[in-house]
């Protein structure tokens, strides 16, 4: 009766114990590593193909040793060598999860190795899900997040760390945010994180330029580049690799939850407030082309641009309004595009580089602060004021174009 969880810890322990030439298994995050011996290369082969929308990908089942059920001992594959910044960020997704939090990374070529793995990431020539393998290296592989998710948008061509946020991101953000999978939250943010972060990983590892033609100059502090960084020098003596590995989880892992962080408590809220103007941009002026913010400093372009799209906005916001630090009010033209300085409507002419009292009485509005010499944003005293500003100059558009004009 006493004797019973001793065998069974003594089990475990003997399943565990593996020789692996050509690899090193690091477990945890404590372990340091002994120099790696030469492993050969995977010859690449046939990429297997994933049914669409099938994303989810259930942990591996728990192994029995002895006929006895043991915790599964859970491998994460990936080469040895020189590491990149893909296959760093898809161990550190992968180890977000629970089952996947105590895995050990065994980076090695050897594919009798890599064939004992759970889960194996950018190596062995095969990208099947449904048996956990991510790798792109493939001549046959082409696969995008549009061609996996006919629903996204983004053509650049998977690395790793595409392919396994593809499978496991919403399940990482939903178990870093306390949420459900479904939140809505948490789709906006599955998509946000890969625009804007794991896509240009995908991309530099995958040779793709962001210029078709030459570049003025060189990026040489992106997050991919610093990885590399860790790296031995070729002529460094030791060129164990280990270290750097992970280190450089460290760092990629590090980064990925600031950045989640501030789209989550900073994006997030932002998008909301200009959600809520939108929807009730009505009761602020009946052409619906006038929105106000209740709070100022916030960055609303992009969100403006995406959410017009998303509910079908028409005709398009204008002006938007909100208060400055000092109490006073903006009101700001929406630019045309979101890279162009061009407004959809500019504020008159006539009132360009006219300051207070004099802007004032040119306009006939109490309270007028300034107006930007290029028209893209003026002020008022009073929210009462701005809106003044933007109904007289849209009303001052449509009669023009009335006349033709």
């Amino acid at each position: 009766m006493f004797l019973f969880p001793r065998i069974q810890r003594v089990l475990a322990r003997v399943a565990c114990r593996r020789f692996r030439p050509a690899s090193y298994a690091l477990r945890g995050t404590g372990d340091r590593p002994p120099p790696l011996d030469n492993s050969y290369t995977v010859k690449t082969g046939p990429s297997a193909a994933l049914s669409r929308g099938d994303t989810h990908m259930p942990p591996p089942a728990a192994k029995r040793v002895c006929g006895l059920k043991m915790p599964a001992v859970l491998r994460i594959g990936t080469h040895n060598g020189t590491f990149h910044c893909d296959e760093v960020l898809a161990c550190f997704l992968l180890r977000q999860l629970p089952e996947y939090k105590d895995a050990e990374i065994v980076r090695t070529r050897d594919p009798a190795l890599l064939s004992e793995c759970d889960v194996v990431v950018d190596v062995g020539g095969e990208f099947d899900p449904k048996r956990h393998r991510y790798d792109h290296h493939q001549r046959s592989f082409s696969e995008t997040f549009h061609s996996l998710r006919p629903e996204k948008r983004w053509v650049t061509k998977l690395s790793s760390a595409g392919l396994v946020y593809l499978h496991f991101g919403q399940r990482v953000l939903a178990q870093r945010l306390e949420r459900e999978e479904g939140d809505p939250e948490v789709q906006v943010l599955y998509d946000k994180v890969y625009e804007n972060f794991v896509e240009e990983i995908d991309a530099i590892d995958n040779g793709i330029s962001q210029w078709d033609e030459e570049p003025r100059y060189t990026v040489t502090s992106n997050l991919s580049s610093r990885v590399g960084h860790l790296n031995p020098r070729w002529n460094d003596k030791d060129q164990d690799t280990q270290a750097g590995f992970h280190k450089a989880m460290e760092m990629v892992g590090e980064e990925f939850l600031d950045r989640l962080d501030f789209y989550h408590r900073s994006w997030l809220p932002a998008r909301s407030l200009v959600e809520e103007a939108i929807r009730t941009r009505d009761e602020v002026d009946v052409g619906g082309e006038v929105v106000v913010f209740t709070q100022g400093g916030c960055p609303w372009k992009e969100h403006l641009f995406n959410l017009e799209q998303e509910l079908g906005i028409e005709p398009t916001v204008k002006f938007v309004l909100y208060p400055d630090q000092s109490g006073q009010w903006r009101v700001q033209c929406v630019p045309a595009g979101p890279h162009t300085f061009q407004n959809r409507l500019s504020l008159p002419e006539a009132w360009r580089g006219v300051r207070d009292e004099a802007l004032s009485t040119l306009s006939g509005i109490p309270g007028c602060v300034f107006v930007h010499a290029s028209g893209f944003i003026g002020g008022n005293r009073t929210r009462e004021g701005a809106l003044a500003m933007a109904r007289h100059t849209l009303k001052g558009a449509a009669k023009s174009s009335a006349n033709g004009n």
